[in-house]
């Protein structure tokens, strides 16, 4: 019986392999099926995409599950506070035209932000969460609510804002409930008893 890893994969792989091969079927329906699958990343696949990344570890991670939950949770909340503290202060137009607050881009810091905390938790899966990550950027840009430059910078503070949140011992945002206990093997992390 194939692992909970394994089985991530195989779905990731069987999921992206049906985006593909719809896209490239004919080119009126490859255009078609492209916004539909960019509407659907940056909508309702985001929300998915952000609520498996912070409910994975509790089902993945056995008793450092709830850690890691948490410190997923952190990177997010930290990084969408930056990113909405410049969206204020940039008020940069959207390509669409519809308000000024395109840069940087919301969904992109968000998902690379967990994408950023399960690959250092879980390596093995690193590609398909940078992947999701990508697709989530890219649907941005694609149905015109953000430019490259948006969902770049979004991507770096996401990720910088992980990274950041990695390497603090008590988390950024979420500290409180984030406490470092000793082992054997060294630091490691988890949730006080309350």
């Amino acid at each position: 019986m194939p692992n909970r890893t394994h089985r991530f994969r195989i779905l990731a792989a069987i999921a992206a392999a049906l985006v593909l091969s719809a896209a490239l079927v004919t080119p009126s329906l490859a255009d078609s099926t492209a916004r539909s699958a960019s509407n659907f990343a940056g909508g309702a696949g985001t929300v998915i995409y952000l609520a498996a990344a912070v409910g994975l570890p509790l089902l993945q991670d056995g008793k450092h599950g709830t850690v890691d939950a948490l410190r997923t949770a952190d990177a997010l909340g930290t990084s969408l506070v930056i990113a909405q503290g410049l969206t204020s202060v940039v008020h940069e137009e959207r390509p669409n035209h519809e308000n000024n607050q395109s840069f940087p881009s919301d969904h992109a810091t968000a998902a690379f932000a967990v994408a950023t905390v399960q690959s250092a938790d879980h390596p093995g899966e690193a590609l398909y969460w940078y992947l999701g990550a990508t697709a989530i950027a890219q649907s941005r840009v694609r149905i015109r609510e953000h430019t490259e430059g948006d969902v770049i910078a979004g991507a770096l503070i996401g990720f910088g804002t992980a990274r950041l949140e990695l390497s603090a011992p008590h988390g950024l945002i979420l500290s409180p409930f984030i406490a470092p206990a000793q082992h054997a093997e060294g630091l490691t992390l988890s949730a006080p008893i309350r």
